[in-house]
């Protein structure tokens, strides 16, 4: 039975002892393992529903922590300095003499690495004293998990501990901004860390790569993925008497509204939650699916949308 729990020491000790422990970050729920132990990492995988061949990022307590296991290129160093801890995931070379697990790199020779900005994690890295490999706190392919309930709804009868938060202000919603730093320098997956303050680090424009469903270097590649139970009709224009609505800047009158002044940041910090909810209401009522309104395609609301467009595409 998963248990909702606020002692930092028994999650570090938990972590330590090859068990399952879903944590806050500043951007989603993280559901978290010692990326030292293959077994540990395997309980992620089977918890989830997660294809093995899709990586986990590894979180750190800082930047010395994630040279111990990982190559960083200048490039990549740069980025650290100017975005860590925040929600920013650099893939480097795995290091040779890095212990981790096999299975948390899905057997390429790259990880992905992230040190969050937020202090219950910040802390308990620290405590633990040991890389973390954790994907966010959801059923594979579902909706992502940005608050303590959302991880206890999807994982209600299996043993694990959830990390409580009283500081959901701090989600910002979506996942972190994913960049490849091992050649081109390319996004795998967008968020709240755009191409122009990538650019403005590294004098580098990044190139754009956010899909592949067949050996992805990093989370979130795959095209079905972030999707509701429910069917999703993006860019409505209008709402259908048997659907529930996610109104954006007062595009059409509906229960929820991702932002009614039109705000991305406030767009993107609800997108999870919101979808979750519409979700229940259409299977609760037996409706016939959710409306998105039009997101602008520009700053964060490209990664909203990116988001939705994979939501939309399950098979």
């Amino acid at each position: 039975m998963a248990k909702l729990i606020n002692d930092l020491h028994l999650a570090a000790k938990a972590l330590q002892q090859g068990q399952v422990v879903a944590f806050p970050t500043e951007t989603v729920c993280g559901l978290g393992a010692s990326a030292l132990s293959f077994d540990a990492c395997n309980r992620i995988y089977q918890l989830k529903g997660r294809p093995s061949f899709n990586p986990l990022i590894v979180h750190v307590a800082d930047l010395n922590q994630a040279k111990l296991i990982g190559e960083f290129s200048d490039i990549a160093i740069k980025l650290a300095e100017k975005f860590w801890p925040g929600p920013l995931t650099l893939v480097v070379k795995l290091k040779q003499t890095a212990n981790i697990a096999s299975n948390v790199t899905a057997g390429l020779d790259t990880i992905a690495i992230r040190v969050s900005a937020h202090p219950i994690t910040s802390e308990l890295l620290k405590l633990a004293n040991i890389p973390i490999a954790a994907p966010s706190a959801n059923l594979s392919g579902y909706v992502t998990s940005t608050s303590p309930q959302h991880v206890l709804n999807d994982f209600t009868d299996k043993d694990l501990y959830v990390l409580s938060s009283d500081e959901a202000s701090q989600y910002c919603g979506l996942e972190s901004t994913i960049i490849d730093t091992t050649g081109k320098l390319t996004i795998l997956r967008s968020g709240v860390i755009l191409p122009p303050d990538i650019q403005e680090v590294c004098g580098i424009w990044p190139e754009t790569c956010c899909q592949d469903n067949d050996a992805p270097k990093a989370p979130g590649m795959l095209l079905a993925h972030y999707s509701p139970v429910s069917k999703l009709r993006l860019n409505a224009a209008k709402l259908k008497n048997d659907e529930v609505g996610l109104d954006f800047n007062n595009h059409f009158t509906s229960n929820f509204s991702l932002s009614k002044s039109g705000n991305l940041e406030e767009a993107a910090h609800n997108l999870y939650a919101l979808l979750r909810e519409a979700d229940r209401q259409v299977i609760q009522k037996g409706l016939k699916g959710i409306a998105v309104a039009k997101i602008p395609y520009v700053g964060i609301g490209i990664a909203i949308n990116d988001r939705l467009f994979k939501a939309a595409s399950k098979k």
